[in-house]
């Protein structure tokens, strides 16, 4: 390989310029490498000559390139360097262009901190056959169905037994449509004498010999197909 590589020290002079090309990203900066030399005479560090040089970086460098380097901070480059003539305004000028392979910070200058980059990989999803289905939402509310839905709410369910205790017999039968069937006929009788004997045994604790209302209601359950009915 007949290519020249070159490591280079030396300060960003300009801002990186970074721009998608079909191949990927590109980006460039001038970089300028100064040589200091003791000065014997004066006995001290002077400054040599100034080179400058375009850098030239691409793909995932390029990119990487943008968010680390900024106008004035020292670095260290390595790549092959290439020299160009080209001629503008009508005058042959001389360029010479570093592809760089690395590029990083001068720790002799200064500290820096390294970011890991993380890149997803391209053929993940293809091989895990689609996107991975999101996680269920714990806190979502299910809406209730029909089926699910419950036919009354606790304060009809516990309603419920006392009006069917308050229905009483004669409105039960009044309704042609519910057929009645008594569950046992001596139990109606027994309930019917209890009665009397309650308002006979009032007539005759009154001083006026007037009835007393019942104190208490019997209740009489009669089916209704396959429910139970109340009545007094």
């Amino acid at each position: 390989m007949n290519e020249t590589l070159v490591t280079l020290v030396g300060n960003a002079a300009t801002g990186v310029e970074f721009r998608e090309t079909q191949s990927g990203g590109m980006a460039r900066f001038r970089f300028a490498v100064t040589p200091r030399r003791w000065d014997r005479e004066k006995q001290l560090w002077a400054d040599g000559h100034t080179s400058f040089y375009t850098v030239w970086a691409w793909r995932t460098l390029a990119s990487n390139l943008t968010g680390s380097v900024s106008v004035g901070e020292p670095l260290v480059v390595y790549g092959r360097l290439k020299v160009r003539e080209e001629e503008r305004e009508g005058q042959r000028r001389t360029f010479v262009d570093i592809e760089a392979t690395a590029v990083g910070h001068d720790l002799t200058r200064g500290t820096s901190a390294f970011r890991r980059v993380v890149r997803a990989d391209p053929g993940l999803v293809s091989r895990t056959g689609g996107a991975v289905a999101a996680e269920p939402d714990r806190w979502a509310v299910r809406e209730v169905s029909g089926r699910d839905r419950p036919d009354t709410t606790p304060r009809e369910r516990s309603e419920q037994p006392e009006q069917l205790e308050q229905l009483s017999l004669g409105e039960q039968m009044d309704q042609p449509d519910q057929p009645h069937q008594l569950e046992q006929p001596d139990q109606v009788d027994q309930a019917v004498q209890a009665v009397q004997e309650d308002r006979r045994g009032g007539r005759a604790g009154r001083p006026d010999g007037g009835e007393r209302p019942a104190a208490r209601r019997r209740v009489v359950r009669r089916k209704s197909g396959p429910e139970l009915v109340s009545a007094p």
